[in-house]
């Protein structure tokens, strides 16, 4: 490889070539350390919970700094959620760190669930607006993510370390670019301590929002959300909801394949590798796993890397 060029993803007409380094400053990112982290969901019933143990105990080979479990559309899987939280704190081998959400949510029912996190000794939180149930409509007293971390700051000072959401791409929701950031410093301003992005396969649009945030003096550890691409249909319907890209020549060359799923799994470890590889060399503080509560995809991207365990 030449020196300051990174290999370029597999083009649809298949072979390899190169892509210039860019010249992005990254300084905000680079000043802090790295780390990793998985995302799981709340299991429906004992076949899943099994799943998840198995999941999480293969891979603690990663040495994560967290594992977070989201909630559910409009905190649908509240009690689920914690349980799974309480779970992996009694095994007290990696932090836990529950998703808590705007919908549907009031003070009252938000102040309990933080004290029995911190009488759990839980210290980290995601902290998100959250989405809404299909065809359904459920107020609650918050309505913007920094409203809850202002109200979680404000009742527990400073004992959680909080992450927020970050879109690189928009969140499919704002108005404009310039609206979607200063939403996003309004959270940092009300108290988040990281963030955590939504996954994408454009390295520029994550550059391109640090350049952003840089401009407005946000200055805070900003992790690249990752999703391993194992099936296509499910991953395309995941993207279209959430405002994801999924760029044109990926989308053509995973819709190539049909429905060969070895295929489809090959060329996203490639395409996803590659990507983490030239996110991690230009300063990223780090890699967030959207595990799909599965262990392989993820630990195939990192052996992928090389990556070294004293980095975590």
């Amino acid at each position: 490889m030449r020196p300051g060029e990174f290999p370029l993803f597999p083009s649809h007409q298949g072979g390899r070539g190169w892509r210039i380094n860019r010249n992005t400053a990254m300084n905000s990112q680079q000043q802090h350390p790295q780390i990793f982290s998985c995302e799981f969901f709340p299991p429906h019933d004992e076949a899943g919970l099994a799943q998840l143990r198995q999941t999480r105990a293969e891979l603690l080979r990663l040495r994560p700094a967290f594992f977070s479990v989201t909630y559910g559309a409009g905190g649908s899987t509240r009690d689920r959620t914690i349980g799974t939280i309480l779970e992996i704190q009694r095994e007290g081998t990696v932090q836990a760190a529950p998703h808590l959400t705007c919908i549907g949510s009031t003070r009252e029912n938000i102040h309990a669930i933080l004290e029995h996190y911190q009488s759990q000794g839980i210290r980290r939180l995601v902290a998100l607006r959250g989405d809404l149930p299909s065809g359904a409509y459920i107020p609650g007293e918050f309505r913007h993510a920094n409203e809850l971390v202002a109200f979680i700051r404000a009742e527990t000072g400073s004992h959680f370390h909080i992450e927020v959401a970050a879109y690189p791409e928009l969140h499919p929701q704002a108005l404009s670019v310039e609206q979607d950031i200063l939403n996003f410093r309004r959270k940092v301003e009300a108290g988040a301590n990281s963030a955590i992005t939504q996954y994408f396969y454009n390295c520029d649009a994550y550059f391109s929002f640090i350049d952003s945030c840089e401009k407005l003096d946000i200055d805070l550890p900003i992790v690249p959300g990752i999703m391993p691409i194992t099936n296509y249909k499910q991953l395309a319907r995941f993207s279209d909801t959430c405002g994801a890209e999924i760029p044109r020549w990926i989308r053509k060359r995973l819709e190539s394949f049909g429905d060969d799923l070895a295929s489809i799994r090959a060329f996203g470890l490639d395409v996803v590798a590659d990507m983490c590889q030239r996110l991690l060399e230009q300063g990223a503080p780090g890699l967030h796993f959207y595990t799909m509560n599965r262990a392989g995809p993820t630990l195939a991207i990192w052996d992928r890397l090389g990556l070294s365990l004293s980095k975590v």
